[in-house]
């Protein structure tokens, strides 16, 4: 399991979405372990959507590693308002860059899937077994076949073809650097952005999508970047790996942990019109800790106390309203 301490020493990594939320903390991660200069395509020089364009950026980078995170995402909102252009962006960037990457030769492919592939009602703990075994929540299930597929596509290129590539699984993200547009964000930024404007504003009470009865697992944007390179540095099989903190917590209860930290004292008000999205989520991640050594370390309230800081300080200031797309 164990790979050199200088494996990324010189390597020619390619990090789609590296400029993204979560590609941020990869990019970081694989500095630090000696990986020079990851090439991060940025989405005005290299559409990904388009053949071309991965033609020339692999021939430019020539990378050994290809870690792909780019993608259109976003939160039961902009999912339910674009299932369509959700399903074909991030179905063809995954499939063109495979492919391409396959016909370059390149030595690790490691796709990032989503926990939204899971089936609607699946028995949790999610167990990798069990993503097959039904249809995916309705409102994100165009987002999570897409993705879906990639993984298909992994397994048969590396039967017919010998093609390294992984296939991980990451539950819900939060952290630092996150996108807190409410046009796009989901659960956490979401819940942070409208408590701390109510307290500045002074206003009684703060609207919640749903009946807070659904539940989520998070993970730490920092922690999933960690679970993203020990796989790149140690995996070499073709079943697909769940990657999460272990934990569940109710809709309804993560509210009131946000308001509590955010400083919210007013009443929470549930729109039930709206909707809850996949009634349960929490992964088994027994296969990441066993396969190559991860487990998450950072604890929830730790981690959404560093995201509110980070908001406070940093965040609020730079939120500009842009379109569900990380290329």
């Amino acid at each position: 399991m164990a790979r050199p301490a200088d494996y990324w020493a010189g390597k020619r990594v390619v990090l789609t979405g590296g400029a993204g939320f979560l590609g941020s903390y990869v990019a970081e991660l694989l500095k630090a372990r000696g990986c020079p200069d990851p090439f991060i395509p940025r989405s005005h020089e290299y559409d990904l959507r388009r053949e071309e364009a991965i033609v020339r950026l692999l021939e430019r980078a020539r990378p050994q590693v290809v870690i792909h995170l780019a993608a259109v995402v976003g939160g039961i909102g902009a999912n339910r308002a674009n299932p369509g252009r959700f399903f074909y962006e991030n179905l063809i960037m995954g499939v063109q860059l495979i492919e391409q990457s396959r016909l370059f030769g390149v030595e690790k492919f490691v796709t990032v899937g989503t926990v939204c592939s899971y089936p609607k009602f699946t028995p949790v703990p999610f167990r990798e077994e069990d993503l097959w075994s039904g249809y995916p929540e309705e409102t994100n299930a165009p987002y999570g076949l897409a993705k879906k597929m990639l993984l298909v596509q992994g397994q048969a290129y590396r039967q017919q073809y010998g093609f390294p590539s992984i296939y991980l699984l990451p539950v819900n993200l939060y952290g630092p650097r996150d996108n807190f547009d409410p046009e796009v964000s989901h659960v956490i930024p979401a819940l942070i952005k409208k408590c701390m404007e109510a307290v500045d504003r002074g206003e009684p009470s703060v609207t919640v999508w749903g009946t807070g009865k659904a539940t989520r697992e998070f993970i730490y944007a920092r922690d999933a970047a960690e679970g993203i390179v020990l796989a790149a540095e140690r995996y070499e099989g073709d079943e697909p790996v769940n990657l999460g903190s272990g934990t569940e917590i109710a809709i309804k209860d993560l509210v009131e942990l946000i308001a509590r930290l955010t400083g919210f004292k007013g009443e929470i008000l549930w729109d039930a019109t709206k909707p809850d999205g996949q009634p349960r989520r929490m992964l088994d991640t027994s296969r990441a800790q066993r396969w190559f050594g991860f487990k998450a370390t950072t604890s929830f309230e730790e981690g959404l106390r560093s995201t509110i800081d980070w908001y406070r300080t940093a965040g609020s200031k730079s939120l500009s309203p842009r379109a569900p797309a990380a290329h």
